[in-house]
Parts: structure tokens; C-alpha cells; sequence
């Protein structure tokens, strides 16, 4: 199923859809193989293409999921073939979907403990048979007591909320230690299965534009989204 990766400005995407990165998964899960998945945006690329450490983390990951209007929008320009967003949150709710229906255990890492609890509380009512063994918010301390209770929780699934590339450094560092064969870092996902944070409504997100209604609803977030043309322009004049 690993079908070749794209490359903008020097940064790996996958081009696989959810259900092939899921048949993917099964695959590697059956033959005990590690997996990493990173979102990947425009301003993540702009930002790795400045710093090789990021550059390599991102390109070392198994998934790198495009998770932005934007790297739809360069795959086009380059005659690639990414015809669909894969973003993080979504990419979550489906791993998590697929645990419960194989019996694969997930640990929840991250986020403030109320958001974490929270979450954890709510997606077992959304997935019945979901069996999420074990949960620490982002403040843990002994990252030794950590790692030990993420494996004795059997999880095959990890997902780790610290923010970018917080998180993913985690992952790497960490990885090696434990059981675990499925890894992503998730961002702010928790707040939202936590009912704590709104995403954009339907219509946005079919049109990809949930940035559009992020800078609507915060007009200081026009900084950040600069970070989309930058990364247009600086693909049209890449060879």
C-alpha cells in the first residue's frame, strides 16, 4: 500500500486516504512493526524547510498526513496525486473508531487532566467497545513511571497532545521503550473530543477552508494564516 511519497520544498506527504492509511496500519500492526503519524500543513513545511531537526522528524515519520487545504492545493499545482485532506483530529477519530472495532487498546497522553479525563470519558460513549486502558494528563513528572504504565495498559494505540513538534520529539525519543505500535500526535484533538473547543462546521471543512472560519472567529490568527500564500508562491517557483 506504500505508495510514493510527495515532496514540497523538501518535506515528505503521504498521498494515502484514511481508509488506506487504516488498511496500512493493519498490516504493520499484524507484523509488529512500529508506526509514527505527523499532521503536515503549510506553515509546518515552511518551518521544517528552515530547520533541518524538523525536517528530519517529519520526514522520519511513517505517515506524514496532509492536513491542510494547502498541501492539497501544491499537489495540484505539481501534478501529484493528493486529492483529499487527512487531518489530525479526523485521523484520530478514525484510528480510535478502528481500535474498538479490533480490540486494540488505546493510552491517551496530554492536555490539562480535565481535558484528557474528559476526553477519554467521551469517547468511550462515542464508540461502544472502546477500551481506552489508560490516560496521564501533560504534566506528568517521572516519565519512567510513564513509560511503564503505558505498557503495562497493553495500548497498541498512543495518542500524545503536547503540541508540535512537542509531541513528535516525545514519540521519538520514547518510542523504542515501549509496546506500542501505533503513535500520532494529536495537537489539540483532545480539547476537542473534550467538547472544550468548536471545529468549523460542516460546510467549511467539506471546502477545506476551515482556516477561513478560524480567522473569522480570530482575527489575530491573519499572522499565521500568512503562512499559506508564502508557501504557494514559494512552490510555484520551485522546480
Amino acid at each position: 500500500m506504500m505508495r510514493e511519497k510527495e515532496s514540497y520544498l523538501g518535506i515528505d506527504i503521504s498521498p494515502l486516504s484514511y481508509d488506506e492509511i487504516i488498511e496500512d496500519l493493519k498490516e504493520r500492526i499484524n507484523k509488529g512493526v512500529q508506526s509514527t503519524i505527523i499532521a503536515v500543513n503549510p506553515e509546518k513545511v515552511i518551518a521544517g524547510e528552515q530547520n533541518g531537526e524538523l525536517k528530519q522528524l517529519i520526514n522520519s515519520s511513517t505517515y506524514q498526513i496532509p492536513d491542510g487545504i494547502g498541501i492539497l492545493l501544491a499537489s495540484k499545482l505539481k501534478g501529484g496525486r493528493i486529492t483529499s485532506r487527512v487531518t489530525g483530529v479526523d485521523m484520530m477519530a478514525r484510528l480510535v473508531e478502528f481500535a474498538s472495532l479490533n480490540n486494540h487498546k488505546v493510552f491517551l497522553y496530554g492536555a490539562k487532566e480535565e481535558v484528557v479525563k474528559t476526553a477519554k470519558n467521551n469517547l468511550e460513549v462515542k464508540y461502544p467497545g472502546l477500551v481506552i486502558s489508560g490516560y496521564a494528563n501533560g504534566y506528568v513528572n517521572n516519565q519512567e513511571d510513564l513509560i511503564q504504565s503505558i505498557n503495562d495498559s497493553g495500548a497498541v494505540l498512543l495518542f500524545v497532545a503536547m503540541g508540535s513538534p512537542k509531541q513528535e520529539l516525545w514519540i521519538r525519543e520514547n518510542m523504542n521503550k515501549l509496546n506500542v505500535k501505533v503513535f500520532q500526535g494529536v495537537g489539540g484533538s483532545f480539547d476537542v473530543f473534550a467538547g472544550h473547543v468548536k471545529r468549523a462546521p460542516a460546510f467549511y471543512r467539506n471546502l477545506g477552508i476551515e482556516w477561513l472560519y478560524r480567522l473569522l472567529k480570530e482575527p489575530k490568527r491573519f499572522k499565521r494564516q500568512l503562512a499559506l500564500p508564502r508557501f504557494l508562491l514559494k512552490i510555484l517557483v520551485s522546480k
